[in-house]
């Protein structure tokens, strides 16, 4: 029997930004490499498993798409018999898919009923084929990532170009030898040469390198990587950058080459660059070199590195540990939502992360490489491939859509808050309710001795690590890149409960008594009214180092024992408090305890000559402290036009138009070293000045940030008094259960890991666990990274 769909309207071939999930199945993690294979639909080119639980049929019968082709990968088997190759950034092998597998494909038509349609018959030929030769959905978002971090220069936005002429149409190989591959046109001349061999991936002599040191032409194209949609790789000789054409179909015509009529051959530099950052391995031994124990089984599947990715592996693995998202996720005995577009929707894509990490389905060695004297190791797993839910949560985001590392805390408040909006869609229980809590802040003038107490609703504390340096003679001597010996900056090693009270201690801040009229300031203190049950803590380990701000391995002791927080709960208003009352201007829902300038600093600022308009508004920019950092503001700023116009720093009514930060300013401050929240707060502290807010943030190193993006930068939501999250019972105890560690003196660089507490199969108590991206095994050093971690996640007992 004919299938009589295959010369259906709807089938063609996808475009080169449609995405083609041909890897895995959108819902689950079975994939092509399954013995079933994977079904990929020919109308929207959605991915679906073929095993017993069939999403595949799922969605021919939801979508009426009855024709797919079914592809099943088998992989060839790799014999490491000598040492693997280490592989560097500048020498990437030329790979291909057909390297490592052998891969077979078959029409099918659920309609007709068969199940072996001709791939010749009606479009069915060009619309496989377009299928097979598409980037999978990880690999298109990835690149696209990459992609995205690339501008124009001078050099390709002024290009001039030679008097125009025909080149050869098959623009066959380089002008200066035999190489047919790798080829790259000189944009200005219309020269062909070769490129470099680290870059080409096909080898390469370097002689389009070689003509650009002979003609000074700067910008060249790689022809291999023109695309019909006007896409290719540009290279600028003169940056020694990765650079974007704006007029690069226009540049090209002016050589004869219709760039309408190109067929993209072979991989793109960002393509490259891509593998090249999926390779990076990382050791799984102990200082002694003896290799850890590699585990399998439910609850201990790996995350693959998708580049740059480990901040997000690290976090998922410590939320999906814990039972509230372990219950609300991991649904066996329920269909998954009916959805459109499952690769889309975040409440399919938790689900597929929950099944994945804790089903123990895809927890198993990785067959690929067999061993040999020089790997004797066990093999560890495969590892899934997160991509539809990383791809989820960077969309429309400034810095979680590129492939940069990023803040693990960050992305885990991120993350958080993309899980309450979407509570509306299943209205189930919310798995972020077990991080909440209440925060009550004590405020009381220093003149009039009236107190304000307000709540806010937090998921996470921030606490600061106090930077205690042991003197240079009794430190470690290390070797610099230059082989020059350098002392090596070591600390005090500092409690948890010192921390604790440093961040529930009292301050001084300087503002007016709207009550009294009192400039001598007010005490500030904040301490739990409630406690969450799952308690998130990131440690502060961040000083200014030479101006920029910089992470310091200060060992921060936490023991495994249960640890009392009673001490820092609040007590609310005391008997002979006197409150201020509601209507006051200090600290109620009106308004907070006005600013006022430093009178000391202001006379001196005064003093000098500088008007007083131009005192207020240094003092306001630099801390309100530091008269010699509000005069340099001053001389930096004595050209603005608006210097001389009055500001009224104490503006009543909502958080004014500084909490609305522009995105673009909060990355031009991450550029310069600053987190995302120190820049939201500096932004919003100095009405969204950006030079204002650069002298606020270097007159404040020690500023904690503001970590909600739609919020002031006071607090986060006013709680209301009805039912406030988390639980105000005594003893609270919490317990170390997770943390997420970072390697690196930046939290954009370097590595993530997690550590967390399980329970292994055969033992009779619980035991830390290492996850390391697909690497997952019994921890042995936990002790030592316990006191370096960047989040720690404690449970209420």
């Amino acid at each position: 029997m004919a299938c009589t769909h295959v010369d259906a309207p709807e089938l063609r071939a996808p475009g080169p930004n449609q995405s083609v999930y041909r890897e895995d199945c959108t819902q689950c993690f079975d994939s092509i490499d399954d013995p079933t294979g994977l079904d990929v639909c020919l109308y929207c080119f959605n991915g679906g498993c073929t095993s017993e639980r069939n999403h595949s049929l799922l969605h021919v019968s939801s979508s009426n798409h009855p024709l797919v082709v079914n592809i099943k990968r088998t992989r060839k088997k790799v014999k490491r018999d000598e040492p693997p190759q280490k592989i560097t950034k500048l020498a990437i092998a030329a790979e291909t898919e057909a390297d490592h597998y052998d891969t077979v494909t078959q029409v099918k038509c659920y309609e007709c009923g068969v199940d072996n349609v001709d791939k010749s018959s009606g479009k069915l030929s060009q619309v496989v084929d377009a299928v097979m030769k598409a980037n999978t959905f990880a690999q298109q978002e990835e690149v696209k990532a990459w992609e995205q971090e690339l501008t124009a220069c001078e050099h390709t936005l002024c290009l001039e170009q030679d008097m125009a002429r025909q080149l050869s149409q098959d623009l066959g190989h380089c002008s200066a030898c035999d190489l047919k591959e790798n080829l790259w046109l000189c944009l200005t001349c219309g020269n062909l040469g070769c490129g470099r061999a680290q870059f080409g991936g096909a080898g390469g002599n370097g002689h389009g390198l070689e003509h650009r040191h002979s003609s000074d032409h700067p910008v060249a194209v790689k022809l291999g990587s023109l695309t019909a949609d006007g896409t290719a790789d540009i290279y600028c000789y003169a940056c020694d950058e990765e650079r974007v054409d704006p007029e690069l179909p226009n540049h090209l015509l002016h050589w004869g080459i219709n760039i309408k009529d190109r067929i993209k051959t072979e991989k793109t530099l960002t393509e490259m660059q891509l593998e090249q950052n999926l390779r990076w391995d990382f050791s799984m031994l102990t200082e002694d070199g003896k290799e850890l124990t590699p585990l399998f089984g439910a609850g201990f599947t790996g995350l693959k590195n998708l580049g740059n990715s480990c901040y997000l592996a690290s976090v998922l693995q410590s939320l999906f540990s814990m039972p509230e998202f372990a219950d609300r996720y991991n649904i066996l005995d329920e269909a998954p939502p009916n959805v459109s577009l499952p690769a889309e929707d975040l409440e399919t894509q938790l689900r597929k992360v929950a099944d994945g990490l804790l089903s123990g389905r895809y927890s198993k060695p990785d067959s690929e490489v067999v061993t040999s004297i020089y790997t004797p190791e066990a093999p560890h797993q495969k590892g899934l491939a997160p991509a539809m839910l990383k791809h989820l949560i960077g969309r429309g985001h400034n810095e979680f859509s590129t492939m940069r590392q990023q803040d693990a805390f960050e992305l885990l408040l991120h993350l958080l808050k993309l899980i309450s909006r979407s509570q509306h869609v299943a209205p189930q229980t919310n798995p972020v309710d077990a991080f909440r809590f209440v925060m009550e802040q004590r405020l009381q003038c220093v003149g009039c001795k009236k107190v304000r107490y307000r709540t806010d609703e937090h998921e996470n504390i921030s606490i600061p690590v106090p930077i205690r340096r042991i003197p240079k003679d009794a430190t470690m001597e290390v070797t610099d890149s230059e082989g020059k010996e350098k002392p090596k900056d070591e600390f005090e090693p500092v409690s948890l409960k010192e921390c604790l009270e440093i961040f529930t201690a009292s301050e001084l801040v300087e503002l007016t008594c709207g009550s009294c009229g009192s400039k001598d300031g007010f005490t500030k203190k904040s301490m739990f009214k409630t406690f969450p049950q799952v308690l998130a803590v990131n440690a502060r380990r961040f000083e200014l180092v030479n101006w920029v701000p910089t992470k310091q391995d200060v060992p921060v002791i936490v023991d495994d024992v249960p640890f009392s927080f009673d001490a820092y709960k609040s007590s609310g208003l005391q008997e002979g408090e006197v409150p201020f009352p509601e209507d006051d201007d200090t600290g109620s829902a009106g308004g907070a305890p006005k600013w006022a300038p430093n009178e000391a600093a202001l006379s001196m600022l005064e003093a000098m000559g500088f008007p007083r308009v131009r005192c207020e508004k240094a003092l306001h920019a630099t801390g309100n402290a530091d008269p010699d950092a509000a005069s340099n503001w001053l001389f930096a700023h004595m050209e603005d036009p608006d210097i001389d116009d009055p500001v009224d720093f104490n503006p009543r009514g909502g958080t004014g138009a500084a909490s609305v930060i522009d995105p673009e300013k909060i990355e031009n401050l991450c550029a310069m070293g600053f987190n995302t929240p120190q820049a939201r707060q500096a932004l919003k502290e100095t009405g969204g000045d950006m030079e204002r807010a650069v002298d606020w943030l270097f007159s404040h190193p020690d500023a904690a940030g503001d970590f909600d993006e739609g919020g002031s930068s006071e607090a986060l939501v006013e709680v209301k008094e009805a039912s406030p999250p988390g639980s105000d019972k005594l003893p609270a105890k919490f317990q170390l259960q997770s943390i997420v560690c970072h390697k690196g003196s930046s939290i954009h660089a370097g590595h993530y890991v997690a550590f967390i507490r399980k329970q292994i199969a055969d033992e009779k108590s619980a035991s830390w666990v290492l996850f390391n991206d697909e690497k997952v095994a019994k921890a042995v050093d936990v002790d030592e990274m316990k006191k370096f971690a960047y989040v720690y996640f404690f449970r209420r007992l």
